[in-house]
């Protein structure tokens, strides 16, 4: 009786489960599932048929038995399929589930070496901090003292290496396992390490004090809570104390985040990523192969350079999220680029298939069924599944609350002499030093080619070498690899600008520029370039209406001096640049001036 029943509901269902088969195609039951059906049905329509024995009992008592296993089976199957389910008007239909994103769940960072009894109490350099800054001062130390023992303390959880590839080339891998390795390839295709040395360069931190020919070793996942100037001795979280000689503070910085994100709730907190490096990256990552939408609130560097990426990628991934930008400017990197240039700017970011939402910021952040629901101050509600806050970075500078050194009340940063010294024996570089510029006064910078010239300044004045700082850094910025710029000294969007512009052609992109060079770091490239010759005709001038902005020069002027340029899509001319700010050009100069860039090539 019992499997009668079974047959009879059974055979009820066959013709609802075909018809759940047609409707969402379900090829797999198709092969798996309905040859069992028909042998069920078959095997219990009549029970006269005898097997080879000839005993018609046994077949029957077999065939029930294997219609009671397949209808189990089958039964499981066809639950799975939903058929089941109550249905009507007022039931939620039930949608296929894709991949959602994950919150926070990256790992802990690892101290290594575990125990601090196995971190040297002594070495002659101790850098803080285990950045750009701190690599570009522990080669220079080297070069200078082959045998220099060198200890990098950092709270990160990785080896020294460059942040620039984190927002640009990254995001544009086709190898998902080069990705995971930390691997890109520059623009001209050539593949490298995000990391400036492989683990194999970097001694064990227990092996540094007995080296006879000295090392550098890299203490990860550890923290100096406070510096004793007089004694020369950093302390670190735990209580370990390590005397030095010469010490560098190249602590970075830490991305800044808006109140309203602040005061959120941990649900919504573990949807918001403040992009600074590879933890970020890799958490970004992750989020964008399962989500659906991104919101990136900011229109700087970081945050163009980031929804450039992110929509690129999004055209090749299955589930090609909606990528929203959200900023109070009128354009993309307003604060730094002429208005012209700035919507010139925007539009090129819609093209690559992102949502641009100018002169808006968010006031109301909550948590909505698995959402994020973001409130706008024009009215606006976004529903997203992650946010992305660049906003700019805040100098790391706890150790002068603990120390008693000195920062600047406006620029952030420690305050550093000429040779960027604190104070005696203590050196400070990158992002987190305050320096005194000879031509544009007192200034702090956090871009790449600083924390390079700066670290290796400090490295050679750390062994001894006594020179001011005096290099005007330039840095740059990629919307993919066919629009980029490079600019140098005060960039300010309050400045008034004058600006010389030509078409643009296939050989005007970073990509070309890298592949021409070989190198992919343009600060390096920069120093290895062919001086330009001036053009014989050349014109300066405000923006024209309707004229193409595909290659350019900006000026911008303080009291009629130049005091910043910018190159849009103009490269290999930095130290022409460098040049016309050191002496000092000034606003009648700039038709001469225009024709030192040669941008028509002639």
């Amino acid at each position: 009786m019992v499997v009668g029943g079974q047959i009879f509901q059974f055979g009820r269902a066959l013709a609802r489960t075909k018809e759940c088969i047609r409707i969402f195609n379900l090829r797999k039951y198709d092969r798996g599932y309905l040859p069992a059906v028909r042998l069920y049905a078959s095997s219990s329509s009549g029970g006269g048929k005898q097997d080879k024995s000839g005993s018609s009992e046994g077949s029957s008592t077999a065939k029930i038995i294997a219609g009671v296993a397949v209808t189990a089976a089958t039964a499981a199957l066809v639950y799975k399929s939903g058929i089941f389910e109550p249905s009507g008007p007022d039931t939620p239909k039930k949608v296929r589930k894709t991949a959602q994103p994950r919150g926070k769940t990256r790992p802990p960072v690892v101290k290594v070496p575990a125990d601090a009894a196995n971190i040297p109490s002594q070495v002659p350099y101790l850098l803080i901090g285990g950045g750009t800054a701190s690599f570009a001062a522990f080669r220079a130390i080297k070069s200078r003292d082959p045998k220099a023992k060198v200890l990098v303390v950092t709270q990160e959880g990785h080896l020294p290496y460059m942040r620039p590839p984190l927002s640009k080339e990254l995001w544009f891998n086709d190898d998902k396992e080069a990705t995971k390795n930390l691997k890109f390839k520059q623009w001209n295709g050539k593949e490298r390490s995000l990391f400036f040395e492989p683990e194999q360069f970097y001694c064990k931190v227990e092996e540094l004090e007995s080296r006879e020919n000295g090392g550098v070793a890299v203490a990860s996942g550890w923290k100096v809570e406070r510096l004793d100037l007089a004694e020369k001795k950093a302390i670190l979280a735990g209580g370990k104390e390590i005397q030095y000689e010469k010490c560098l503070i190249a602590t970075g910085g830490k991305p800044k985040s808006l109140s309203v994100f602040e005061k959120a709730s941990s649900e919504v907190k573990n949807r918001v990523t403040l992009f600074r490096g590879i933890d970020d990256f890799k958490e970004l990552d992750e989020v964008a192969s399962g989500a659906q939408s991104i919101v990136v609130v900011g229109g700087g560097f970081l945050g163009s350079e980031l929804v450039c990426a992110l929509a690129k990628k999004s055209k090749t991934m299955g589930n090609h999220p909606k990528i929203i930008q959200v900023y109070p400017e009128k354009g993309n990197m307003g604060k730094v680029l002429p208005e012209y240039l700035s919507q010139w700017t925007t539009n090129k970011v819609r093209h690559e298939g992102v949502e641009v939402l100018p002169e808006a910021f968010v006031t109301g952040v909550s948590q909505e069924s698995g959402k994020l629901v973001l409130k706008l101050n024009n009215g606006e509600t976004i529903k997203t599944d992650h946010a992305v806050v660049a906003v700019g970075l805040e100098p790391n500078t706890q150790l002068a609350n603990t120390s008693g050194l000195e920062v600047h009340e406006e620029l952030g940063g420690f305050l550093v002499n000429a040779e960027l010294e604190a104070r005696s024996n203590l050196w400070v570089a990158g992002d987190c030093a305050c320096f005194f510029d000879i031509k544009l006064g007192r200034r702090r910078v956090e871009h790449h080619d600083h924390a390079v010239v700066s670290g290796r300044l400090a490295g050679e004045n750390m062994t001894g070498a006594g020179k001011p700082y005096w290099h005007q850094s330039m840095f740059w910025s990629d919307l993919g690899p066919d629009v980029g710029y490079e600019a140098i000294g005060i960039v300010d969007a309050t400045l008034p600008t004058v600006g010389v512009f030509a078409k643009a052609t296939e050989a005007d992109t970073p990509k070309a520029a890298v592949e021409a060079s070989g190198e992919g770091d343009r600060a390096q490239a920069e120093l290895n370039a062919a001086p330009v010759k001036p053009a014989t005709q050349e014109q300066a001038h405000g923006p024209k209406e309707g004229e193409d902005y595909g290659k350019g020069v900006i000026f911008y002027l303080r009291d009629d001096i130049v005091v910043g340029i910018i190159l849009w899509n103009v490269f290999n001319r930095m130290s022409v640049a460098r040049q016309v700010i050191k002496e000092g050009k000034k606003f009648e100069d700039l038709n001469e001036v225009a024709k030192l860039f040669n941008i028509h090539g002639e």
